[in-house]
């Protein structure tokens, strides 16, 4: 989520340990979330299998266990899933952002409302497919929205969009070129990006907030910003007023609680 983390890497040590056999997927998989603020239940969706399923792995490897919320920003989200903030093995696993990544998983379905689950990522500069983090996740506190902070919001959504697709054409391209045996300049490379990108501008339409969307956003709340270029996973179905016991304490100037709140234990509860 933040643009300045470094350029993801693949650790293979670190992905060995979670690479056990993949769970069969059922419907609804439901998991528990034990931390020293109260309880949070989760339900996974099976129609964003590669973020459930990893998720899943790390749950059973007890990754999560011991790690700090190590981002909390009140009336926005609260996040963990960082390995480093689980003191016994902050030398051993670096930031989660540094290590593996997830293909996006977006769909129309699943938004930022009250309660969502979804994965963190790098910046689109750095990250212009807008892979998710393997490990760092939050859940959406929010707020509730007018009609014109949505309209604002949906702006930022297609700016978003259309910046994380660029920046992937100009990836596309420059990586393309490499193969050819006549080099093209940066200008020639961008400007057949810029082709690339007004094709796609002309045959396909604008991201819309639906009218369920805007509804729920209105009544119950959410961060609609984040709409489309970040991956929805899950929900919380109880425990949401521990969320919002989170979002509420102290924290420093880098959102960081000033007193450590950890996931105690994270178990799976029904597959």
């Amino acid at each position: 989520m933040n643009s300045n983390f470094k350029k993801s890497i693949l650790l293979p040590a670190f992905l060995l340990m979670i690479s056990c056999s993949s769970p069969a997927g059922n419907d609804n998989t439901t998991v528990l979330i034990k931390t020293t603020l109260g309880e949070i239940k989760i339900k996974l969706y099976d129609e964003t299998p590669l973020h459930r399923d990893n998720f899943i792995k790390l749950i059973n490897s007890e990754v999560y266990e011991g790690i700090s919320f190590h981002r909390v920003i009140k009336d926005f989200m609260i996040q963990a899933g960082d390995p480093a903030t689980k003191k016994a093995s902050s030398k051993a696993l670096p930031d989660s952002l540094n290590t593996y990544t997830i293909p996006a998983e977006f769909r129309k379905q699943y938004f930022h409302k009250r309660g969502a689950l979804a994965a963190a990522r790098e910046g689109n500069n750095v990250n212009p497919e807008m892979k998710s983090s393997g490990t760092q996740f939050y859940i959406v506190q929010g707020v509730k929205y007018s009609d014109s902070d949505l309209n604002l919001a949906e702006q930022r959504i297609n700016s978003n969009i259309k910046q994380g697709l660029f920046n992937n054409l100009i990836k596309a391209t420059s990586d393309s070129v490499k193969l050819s045996p006549k080099p093209l300049s940066d200008s020639e490379i961008q400007e057949i990006a810029s082709m690339k990108m007004f094709s796609y501008l002309t045959n396909n339409p604008d991201y819309k907030i639906s009218e369920e969307q805007s509804n729920v956003y209105k009544t119950i709340g959410g961060v609609p910003r984040l709409d489309g270029t970040y991956t929805v996973f899950g929900e919380v179905i109880e425990g949401i007023e521990i969320v919002d016991r989170i979002a509420s304490v102290s924290t420093d100037s880098n959102d960081k609680p000033v007193n450590d709140i950890k996931i105690l234990k994270i178990k799976i509860v029904r597959n």
